[in-house]
């Protein structure tokens, strides 16, 4: 049994347009077969504002860049929100697979609970030809009953038309302290309620060593779990998602210098992450240092 075909043994209750999809962005790119993903994520735009986003690499105000860097760099898909996508999704039909975010947040209002406004539907991932949706979800909002229902209903119809579902799990709000939106603990946590809200791929940020939740450091300290290391807490990451039984890619964060960001890929590769969904690193640079960058990222997953 290859890679591919083991990942989707796991999803057994999906019907064969779903497994297509994920297949299909399994089977794209320079990692086409490895059961590793690399995906470029566009959404910052929406989320930070059109300077914060692109003027250090002014190609980046054309949705059309985003969508060629993704495809001359190898990338397994390309998330981007409605109108992004809409604006290139004619020139680049098929050439690689698309995530439509269904949710987005902006900047220019920050409450202390965080609550994306839904900006897509379903039928707009169909009419433009998407292999899956995107959602977030911030574990630890006041409001997260409120995006679970929200996430239960559209994940409902989007495997009923045989798309590929994404998560976006991100602690974050009045609940967690702004330390523990990286924890380790909290991140397993989060990695785990995607997973159990129906999420075929599950995206969290590269956990820290710190425990946020008293109830939780208890468990920590007498089972000793080793969280001395990235590669071991990514380990425990995977092993909370259904003990590996989905998908689990990490969030490169904000922009930071190549070496740190290679070194932090080794980390999770090793520890069994399934890849990467790296923006601002990649698009905020010239498009030749930002192709080298993500194949430089597939390199380390290929092993």
């Amino acid at each position: 049994m290859s890679r591919v075909d083991e990942i989707l043994s796991w999803y057994g209750s999906d019907n064969p347009g779903t497994l297509k999809n994920l297949r299909w962005m399994m089977d794209s790119g320079t990692l086409a077969g490895t059961g590793k993903m690399v995906i470029l994520p566009v959404d910052q735009g929406f989320e930070h504002g059109p300077a914060r986003s692109f003027a250090k690499n002014a190609a980046g105000y054309d949705p059309h860049y985003h969508y060629q860097l993704a495809v001359d760099a190898g990338c397994n898909a390309y998330a981007a929100p409605l109108g992004f996508l809409e604006a290139g999704a004619r020139e680049f039909a098929g050439r690689i697979p698309t995530i439509l975010k269904l949710n987005n947040s902006d900047s220019l209002f920050s409450g202390e609970d965080p609550q994306p406004a839904i900006t897509g539907s379903v039928n707009d991932a169909l009419r433009l030809g998407c292999a899956a949706i995107g959602f977030t979800i911030y574990p630890a909002s006041s409001a997260r009953n409120e995006m679970y229902s929200e996430l239960r209903e559209i994940a409902e119809d989007a495997k009923s038309a045989g798309l590929a579902v994404v998560v976006w799990s991100y602690p974050r709000g009045s609940g967690i302290s702004s330390k523990g939106e990286t924890a380790i603990d909290v991140v397993a946590y989060a990695a785990q309620i995607a997973a159990q809200l129906g999420a075929h791929v599950i995206k969290v940020k590269p956990p820290t060593e710190h425990i946020e939740q008293d109830a939780a450091r208890k468990v920590y300290e007498s089972e000793k779990i080793d969280v001395s290391t990235l590669e071991a807490r990514v380990r425990h990451v995977i092993d909370s998602a259904f003990g590996g039984r989905r998908i689990v890619i990490f969030s490169g964060g904000a922009a930071k210098g190549t070496d740190a960001v290679l070194e932090e890929i080794r980390g999770l590769h090793r520890g069994g992450g399934f890849g990467s969904i790296i923006g601002r690193n990649s698009f905020q640079r010239p498009k030749a240092d930002g192709m080298k960058l993500l194949q430089s990222v597939m390199e380390i997953y290929k092993g």
